[in-house]
């Protein structure tokens, strides 16, 4: 199977955040995709760079003003810094714009909350040019499919599945899958998108709110108890052409593998249903029962069946890598479910 991957990913490396209140470690290290990528290639996967294509992909999903944002913001901190300010090394939004207040503001110190939906999302002085590869990693694994290939792999760092439009949150600054997605609508038709990872996709789920032509079904904690805690909601389906098209599936904190694997055939009959010309998966393993934020309890097994079950369906698939946080049982989780995904190919 094609993989595509790229070493930059490392130009991104924060290591602390603000978790309730106090700092914490970053869960989003780069030794994820170190483990992830040293695992496919264990199996002699097909592990390729992607091509440079430019901001016209990200263009065609996220907003210029936000695209400009995320590109300036680390000069434009240092200037504060420069100018005498007391400001930590990397980017950090301090106040965030709600719904009582969103207003636009014109001053780069307001706009980083305007933009930045949280303290996960810091910005260092190659956070831009990281992301912008982590979505040429997309781009290029969806190229794949267009070619013909049946399936192709994603390894994006950072991930993707949280940001908005113009709004980056939960460790995401471009949203991966739906740039991948838009591709494909342009070259083969209209996609589904089914995502598993743990935390509900609600920067995706914004994206194509009001779309028919992607089918976005999230299976996910109940977002009452966890991020996003804003979105993920069964009665959130969709608004104008979209009603319908988007699909919730949230499940009580702790569900183990049979309710996970449940909601995974209930998805996929649901995507069946639509009829996509692609199926995209954002391939999320934060689901594990010994992930650090422990908010379900699917197994390593429960991986491979659910690979095995998204394997079974006569389409191509393109996997989008997302969340993860087990460093050490990442690269058996992903053994797991691409044994389970390529023993049910029929190609």
């Amino acid at each position: 199977m094609l993989v595509v991957y790229s070493d930059s990913h490392k130009l991104h490396s924060p290591r602390t955040a603000v978790y309730r209140g106090v700092p914490a470690n970053y869960m989003e290290i780069s030794e994820r995709a170190d483990a992830l990528v040293g695992l496919v290639r264990a199996r002699n996967h097909d592990v390729r760079e992607p091509r440079h294509f430019g901001l016209a992909p990200v263009a065609k999903i996220h907003t210029p003003d936000y695209i400009a944002f995320l590109q300036n913001a680390y000069a434009n901190w240092h200037k504060i810094v420069a100018a005498g300010g007391n400001a930590s090394r990397d980017v950090a939004a301090h106040g965030f714009a709600v719904r009582q207040m969103n207003e636009r503001p014109t001053s780069f110190q307001g706009q980083l909350g305007y933009y930045l939906s949280g303290s996960g999302v810091p910005i260092q002085e190659h956070t831009f040019d990281a992301a912008v590869t982590s979505a040429h990693v997309a781009v290029e694994a969806a190229e794949a499919i267009i070619a013909g290939s049946r399936q192709a792999y994603g390894l994006c760092r950072p991930p993707g599945h949280h940001a908005y439009a113009d709004l980056a949150g939960g460790f995401c600054y471009f949203n991966n899958a739906a740039i991948a997605a838009q591709h494909l609508i342009e070259k083969v038709g209209r996609v589904a998108i089914l995502d598993f990872d743990v935390h509900h996709g609600n920067g995706t789920q914004g994206i194509f709110y009001e779309r028919n032509d992607v089918f976005f079904v999230s299976i996910h904690v109940d977002p009452n108890d966890a991020y996003p805690f804003y979105a993920g909601y069964r009665h959130q389906r969709g608004q104008g052409l979209g009603l319908g098209y988007n699909l919730n599936l949230p499940l009580p904190l702790a569900s183990p593998d049979q309710v996970f694997l449940q909601a995974i055939q209930d998805g996929l009959a649901a995507i069946r249903a639509y009829d996509p010309a692609v199926l995209l998966i954002s391939l999320g393993f934060d689901a594990f029962i010994d992930d650090p934020q422990k908010l379900l309890a699917v197994t390593t097994e429960g991986f491979r069946k659910t690979g095995q079950l998204v394997g079974a369906v006569n389409l191509p698939v393109l996997l989008i890598q997302e969340g993860g946080y087990n460093v050490e049982k990442l690269a058996d989780n992903l053994d797991a479910f691409l044994d389970g995904f390529l023993g049910n190919r029929t190609v």
